[in-house]
């Protein structure tokens, strides 16, 4: 792979013969004269120069490692995600430390050890804040969780999360709204929350960086057309911590209404397929937050429909049906994302016995391999469309 001019993950090695091709024929997943040759992922040897702090959606409090910029995988890796604090204290790693990094899929750099036979002694601990690195509120650990995490609902950093979240294409598909714009409407106290978007003005946007006349209406057009999203994409616009789109669908099929989701007991929760009591209570808490409350009426006062669902229009020939997806896809995963559930299937993240199918694309990775060891149908997306 190294001696190569270009950039390569992996290979298919196939009987060359046409006959012997027709001979072998295929089974369900692949044809019996190709194989899919992974190569193990590229490593490279950088340095730790610091470690910041990032605040994401939910509160979690992230430490990321500055590294000395390195080439691996076909890009320059700068930055690299160490997760959480136990992380840290199982590689032991620290400020100044050598380590071994590698991009996990070739997609997300990952640091997969410390190299501490190059240690000088200079290197230093990584101590976690005591407060939020964005609103100064104190962070907590709560029990059972690996995070650190802030619950200040009025934290600037979970804010513009909590707008790029809500505008994303699983849930509002707002266009034109992305991060940077999410920043700025923040800064400059356009928004409290995601509610508030809908009563933006052209004269609030034009100010913005890179925000002319035509774009900003542009912005308030997507705006107003968010208004109508069926119910699913609302309820996971709203941000409540382990509802996804599959969960948000069992919600909105089972309950209908929003009024009647929102008034629903952990009890009640707890008694439908697929939400377990963690999830009851995470949405039973939100519901009762004075200031979700409070965010839900004014999005129902800007005319955001909450209309009942109608499952009746949606298709069945998926139903209890599990997907994974992994690789690369000729089409937006949230779009296929989509495609499954609106045929009444699930789509998780992992790999798992109970995984019915696992839709493989290009640079597949360790997903396919654990679903090979456990059986499970995989499928590419031209099958996805005959299912």
């Amino acid at each position: 792979r190294s001696d190569l001019n270009y950039e390569i993950d992996g290979m298919v090695i196939k009987v060359n013969d046409f006959y012997y091709q027709r001979e072998l024929g295929e089974i369900s997943r692949a044809p019996r004269w190709a194989v899919a040759w992974k190569f193990e992922a590229e490593q490279a040897i950088t340095r730790i120069n610091n470690v910041e702090f990032s605040v994401g959606r939910t509160g979690a409090v992230t430490p990321v490692a500055k590294l000395e910029p390195v080439f691996v995988s076909g890009v320059t890796v700068s930055n690299a995600s160490l997760h959480n604090e136990d992380e840290i204290n199982e590689l032991d790693i620290r400020i100044g430390d050598t380590v071994v990094i590698q991009r996990a899929g070739d997609v997300i750099p990952d640091i997969i050890r410390v190299v501490k036979e190059k240690r000088k002694g200079t290197e230093k601990e990584i101590s976690f804040p005591h407060t939020c690195p964005s609103c100064g509120e104190k962070i907590v650990r709560p029990d059972g969780e690996a995070a650190w995490r802030c619950f200040n609902s009025a934290c600037p950093a979970q804010l513009i999360e909590r707008i790029s979240h809500f505008s994303s294409n699983s849930a509002m598909e707002i266009d034109g709204l992305g991060g940077k714009v999410a920043t700025q409407l923040v800064e400059k106290n356009l928004i409290r929350d995601p509610a508030d978007l809908y009563f933006l003005k052209k004269e609030n946007l034009l100010p913005l960086d890179l925000m002319a006349d035509k774009r900003a209406q542009n912005l308030l057009d997507a705006i107003e057309h968010s208004k109508t999203r069926e119910l699913p994409r609302i309820i996971v616009a709203l941000g409540i911590f382990g509802v996804g789109e599959t969960a948000a669908r069992i919600l909105a099929e089972y309950f209908g209404d929003f009024d009647k989701l929102k008034s629903a007991t952990p009890d009640q929760l707890t008694a439908i397929d697929g939400i377990g009591p963690v999830i009851a209570e995470s949405i039973t808490d939100y519901f009762a937050n004075p200031g979700n409350q409070k965010m839900i009426e004014k999005m129902k006062k800007a005319g955001v429909s909450f209309a009942p669902y109608e499952t009746n229009k949606k298709s069945s020939r998926l139903s209890g049906k599990t997907f994974v997806i992994t690789g690369t896809l000729s089409r937006p995963r949230d779009e296929i994302k989509k495609q499954i559930i609106d045929a009444g299937g699930k789509v998780t993240g992992t790999v798992s016995k109970n995984t019915d199918y696992l839709l493989a694309g290009e640079k597949a990775g360790s997903k396919l391999d654990r679903a090979k060891k456990l059986g499970v149908n995989i499928i590419s997306e031209s099958e996805l469309n005959q299912l």
